[in-house]
């Protein structure tokens, strides 16, 4: 039996083989992510004979493509959790830490917990697809979050406050209705500088231009609080270049994001448990996609501990002596991207408070008990993970067997 420790970086791995007693089968090698040196070792790995076991650890995405192609040649593949190989053998005062050390840990992690290595299981490709889809949504809202702060800041400059005017959400197509007004009034000049009757017919113009429902009310609001606007500097043409800019990137961004929301609504519609996700309360549109691509197959979890273990909010056990803490923090060594769409899932339930809702009802029970915010929010969204456990589980079960 042999065990092949790969400690992988983006671009080459380091490549480290060993059998039982520690000996080193192969003198460590370096090999490049090409299709030339990946067939290579694919070649020396089938050339030892015997039972032969990969490890590496989760890299992110840069164990993916090697994963799966050792998986494809019929090789026995396990990705290990980076927090486990972390705490195996430091047993040295003086630890060094090179590519070559480190694969002949994972190396000898494999040795040491043959027995006990899960096996790899390649995702299939809608669900690849939509964890990579909603990693790229979480990237452009970060950007997005930077260029609405960026433009509301600078519009303090020349129209303060003027996105609390309106509180139209973003639409499908990712235009909001404050975004599109300050690209028509930058500054309040240009709202003050007219007439209120004149304002009302030009704002009325604009709204039926961009499809929005014209209030007459609503127009005398915007003028009399653009009247006691205070203004940092007259209107120019280096503000209307400043705003038209960031008003472009501001929209092409949350353009982006749309495109994006759409995508994983379409690939998460093709997964066989949306219309169970899509029924539980807080799973709408946005949030029951993020939900699939976080979790993934469901049955590749052998119990919901398991699930909600991957999730990271369980409260492990600390005791020590007679001592036995009662109120312990979460573990949090879970996916933080789950994490933050369950704490979204549960505000959504926590502000609509379906009283039906069995989540809810146990959100109220723990509140009721004098539970801290985040102490029942966290306690809701452990019981979400085993409801959500449990139906899928049964409802894939139910279409197995039909």
């Amino acid at each position: 039996m042999y065990t092949v420790g790969i400690d992988i970086s983006k671009g080459k791995s380091m490549i480290a083989v060993m059998r039982p007693g520690g000996e080193e089968v192969l003198r460590p090698f370096e090999v490049h992510h090409t299709s030339h040196d990946l067939t290579l070792l694919c070649d020396k790995l089938k050339s030892l004979g015997g039972e032969t076991r990969v490890v590496m650890e989760a890299t992110g995405s840069y164990h993916l493509p090697i994963a799966w192609l050792l998986d494809h040649e019929g090789f026995y593949v396990s990705v290990v959790n980076p927090v486990l190989i972390h705490g195996y053998g430091n047993n040295s005062i003086r630890r060094g830490k090179t590519d070559r050390k480190d694969a002949l840990k994972i190396a000898g992690y494999g040795l040491q917990y043959w027995n006990e290595l899960p096996r790899y299981m390649p995702q299939d490709p809608a669900r690849q697809l939509l964890k990579t889809c909603y990693r790229q949504y979480q990237e452009y809202s970060k950007i997005s979050s930077v260029f609405k702060n960026s433009l509301i800041s600078l519009m303090d400059l020349y129209f303060p406050r003027v996105n609390d005017l309106f509180t139209s959400p973003v639409r499908p197509d990712g235009s909001q209705k404050w975004i599109d007004f300050v690209a028509a009034f930058r500054h309040c000049d240009c709202v003050r500088g007219l007439s209120e009757r004149a304002f009302i017919t030009r704002y009325q113009r604009w709204c039926a231009k961009h499809g929005y429902q014209f209030s007459p009310d609503k127009a005398k609001k915007i003028h009399a609080f653009a009247s006691n606007c205070v203004a940092v500097s007259p209107n120019s043409e280096s503000v209307r270049v400043l705003v038209d800019t960031a008003v472009s990137q501001l929209r092409t961004n949350l353009i982006s994001l749309a495109v994006v929301r759409a995508r994983m609504q379409a690939l998460a519609s093709s997964l066989p448990e949306y219309p169970v996700v899509m029924s539980m309360f807080g799973a709408g549109p946005s949030l029951g996609p993020q939900l699939m691509a976080e979790i993934g197959d469901v049955r590749r979890f052998h119990s919901k501990k398991a699930l909600v273990a991957f999730a990271g909010i369980d409260a492990p056990p600390c005791q020590s002596g007679q001592v036995n803490f009662l109120s312990r923090s979460i573990f949090k060594r879970g996916s933080p991207a789950l994490r933050r769409t369950l704490f979204l899932v549960m505000n959504v339930i926590n502000m609509c408070s379906p009283a039906e809702d069995p989540v809810y009802q146990y959100m109220a029970k723990k509140r009721s008990e004098g539970k801290k915010y985040q102490v029942y929010m966290m306690a809701s969204a452990n019981k979400f993970l085993r409801r959500y456990f449990a139906s899928v589980n049964a409802y894939l079960d139910t279409l197995g067997s039909t």
